[in-house]
């Protein structure tokens, strides 16, 4: 093979071995873990992990999340994106002001909207105050499923809407606005420019925040751990108790690889769902 032919795969060497020191040997030393017991393949640990009484409603919470969240996200991150576009006064600081939970960590984000659900935080106070209640609501009691969900994605949505914000932003950019002014000129409303014009040009940057977006939420943890604790379990926290707490790497392997197969699944379906208008021709 010539040199120049084998420029491109030395130029990408470099790239694949990080990627296979970080990322394959990790996923092999996984399934290895999770179809072995130390004397050959094996079920046993699956059959275990979907007999915890933890896992389905791990399962289920994560794809509430998932289906919750990452709409309302892509809606907040698309209506920024379009009042950025008209330019208001102080728009630096809108900007500022949106990206600013990006540097807030996980966990400290948690944290801080505990103490507003909190059963002393800022909201029951402001409720009693108020005359709304007496002794407060329990926001993030056990018994309360669908309050804890409540609390878990309000804090998310605030915490990475900025991550999509960005990327439509960024995406929103490389669109000419030659396009967006031929529609206004033959009478197009904002929402018929936004459906026909800005969104189908918009759809590989779609891809890439949805795609970037959904596999985070399938990785929250340390917002719901810091609001609920294991009262609403989340499937990369039942990793985390299976290796940590429960000293049981094998099963915490298998939940990794249902984590990555829901990964797969749903980044297949955004590819396939949400095409640039060259790719549905």
């Amino acid at each position: 093979m010539p040199l120049r032919s084998r420029t491109p795969w030395i130029l990408l060497l470099p790239s694949i071995v990080l990627l296979l020191a970080l990322f394959g040997w990790p996923l092999v030393q996984a399934v290895a873990q999770a179809f072995g017991n130390g004397h050959g393949f094996t079920l046993g640990n699956f059959s275990r992990l979907f007999h915890d009484p933890y896992f389905l409603p791990a399962l289920r919470n994560t794809i509430l999340l998932i289906v919750i969240v990452v709409p309302i996200q892509l809606v907040l991150a698309i209506a920024m994106t379009l009042l950025v576009q008209a330019r208001p006064r102080f728009i630096a600081g809108h900007f500022y002001l949106w990206c600013l939970p990006l540097a807030i960590s996980e966990l400290a984000a948690g944290l801080v909207w505990l103490s507003i659900f909190g059963n002393r935080g800022y909201l029951n106070s402001l409720l009693v105050r108020l005359g709304l209640s007496h002794d407060g609501v329990q926001w993030l009691g056990y018994q309360h499923t669908w309050t804890m969900l409540l609390a878990v994605v309000i804090a998310e949505v605030w915490r990475a809407t900025s991550l999509v914000f960005v990327i439509v932003v960024a995406g929103v950019q490389l669109i000419p606005r030659d396009y967006d002014e031929a529609a206004q000129v033959f009478g197009a409303t904002l929402w018929q420019r936004l459906r026909h014009v800005t969104l189908p040009l918009l759809a590989p940057s779609l891809q890439v925040a949805l795609i970037l977006r959904t596999i985070l939420a399938l990785q929250a943890f340390a917002v719901a751990q810091a609001l609920t604790g294991r009262d609403f379990p989340l499937l990369v926290g039942e990793t985390y108790q299976w290796y940590a707490n429960l000293q049981n790497p094998a099963v915490a392997s298998a939940v990794s690889l249902v984590v990555l197969a829901l990964s797969l699944f749903t980044a297949a379906l955004y590819l396939r769902t949400i095409r640039s208008p060259e790719e549905a021709r």
